[in-house]
């Protein structure tokens, strides 16, 4: 004789999900999203100091080039 199989007797059991994908998709876009908010962050720092360091440069260039061999007797 055939066993029967009774419902809502016993222990249930639980299956494991095959999460290996949805976890590589999910490290995938949270890679991406960190390499995002990095470039944001350093276009907001370059654009946020950008004028000031090309103020400082010229500056720094004008030292260089004109009053330095100016104070050294060769210009």
């Amino acid at each position: 004789m055939a066993e029967e199989k009774k419902y809502g007797q016993g222990v249930p059991m639980v299956l494991n999900p095959q999460m290996g994908q949805i976890d590589a998709d999910l490290e995938s876009i949270r890679y991406r999203a960190q390499l995002i908010a990095r470039n944001q962050k350093l276009d907001s720092g370059v654009m946020s100091t950008g004028f000031t360091g090309v103020a400082i440069g010229f500056i720094f260039a004008l030292v260089m080039v004109i009053l330095l061999p100016y104070m050294l007797g060769t210009f």
